[in-house]
């Protein structure tokens, strides 16, 4: 086992883990401040790559089609928010997942209203399209290197948000007593719709950028939608820090036990038993970190004040 393999299934876990955290910041957002379950928040992140891949269709610019998306996705989490999710904030978990579970099935039938059933291409920016040389024997795709950064960038900007920002406060004042914040004049029902746009916009993002790496397809959201509750529970629900640790540990643990565990099994086992059980212990790897982790922890690592 080589040493650039390793630190090229190290960057792509960290790519990897960084857009899950996109996803998981937004679901942790919308439950950690706003207290409502959103099952949906997949379907958005299917939104914005749905959204993206047109875009880039009609305007062959990557960076319009990144930007459409997130303005689009982020005026239906405004629809959402004001039409259901405002409504919802009263009823208990399970009323809100029942109703979130709702959009998920509506969203779906949409885009195969829209789009079709056939999985949808969206084209990789040509600038990007080659690999950058990182170490003298290292190749590694610019787009991922793109995709890495924009995540690194995005948890620095929601970390100043929420910890340096007046509005920051305000969100967290608003969260911890929703009241007192109310009576000191602070409005509320107006900054949970922004934070709930933002969780949106956050989503779209995510699935803009990995458009031109995975399939775009109908269900796409629920899929990863269990990849982000995993980093959730893991972190500790509710806890932003607890998002970002889980997401990177889910995202180096499944890119590890794909690229590693078959190959490793062989040195135990026949080729024809690692090559059949390896596949299935790696999709396993995240759920049983999971357990792992709720055993010594049930809270999760990082679990929310209060």
């Amino acid at each position: 086992m080589s040493s650039t393999l390793i630190a090229e299934q190290l960057l792509n876990g960290l790519q990897f883990g960084l857009m899950l955290f996109l996803i998981a910041a937004g679901l942790t957002l919308v439950f950690g401040i706003l207290d409502i379950l959103n099952v949906a928040h997949g379907s958005l992140y299917m939104a914005g790559a749905y959204v993206a891949a047109q875009t880039m269709q009609v305007t062959q610019s990557f960076i319009a089609a990144v930007v459409v998306a997130a303005v689009v996705t982020g005026l239906v989490g405004l629809v959402l928010e004001l039409v259901l999710i405002r409504k919802l904030v009263i009823r208990d978990h399970l009323a809100q997942v029942l109703g979130t579970f709702a959009v998920i099935l509506i969203a779906n039938d949409v885009v195969k209203m829209i789009w079709g059933p056939a999985p949808m291409m969206m084209s990789m920016p040509s600038a990007l399209s080659g690999p950058v040389q990182l170490l003298p024997d290292l190749l590694y795709p610019a787009y991922r290197l793109l995709i890495i950064a924009v995540g690194l960038a995005a948890a620095l900007g929601l970390y100043l948000f929420v910890t340096r920002t007046r509005a920051g406060v305000l969100v967290r004042a608003g969260a911890s007593n929703r009241q007192m914040a109310t009576l000191m004049g602070v409005r509320v029902p107006l900054l949970f719709l922004g934070v709930f746009v933002l969780g949106a916009m956050l989503a779209a993002l995510a699935g803009a950028l990995l458009g031109p790496v995975t399939a775009i397809q109908t269900g796409m959201g629920e899929q990863i939608l269990i990849l982000v509750l995993v980093c959730i529970v893991i972190g500790g629900i509710g806890s932003m820090r607890g998002a970002f640790v889980g997401a990177l540990l889910v995202g180096f643990v499944d890119t590890a036990g794909r690229a590693f565990l078959p190959s490793l099994l062989k040195v135990f086992f026949s080729p024809a038993v690692a090559s059949s059980v390896g596949p299935t212990l790696a999709a396993l790897s995240i759920y049983i970190l999971m357990a792992v982790v709720l055993v010594f922890r049930p809270s999760g690592l990082f679990p929310a004040r209060g």
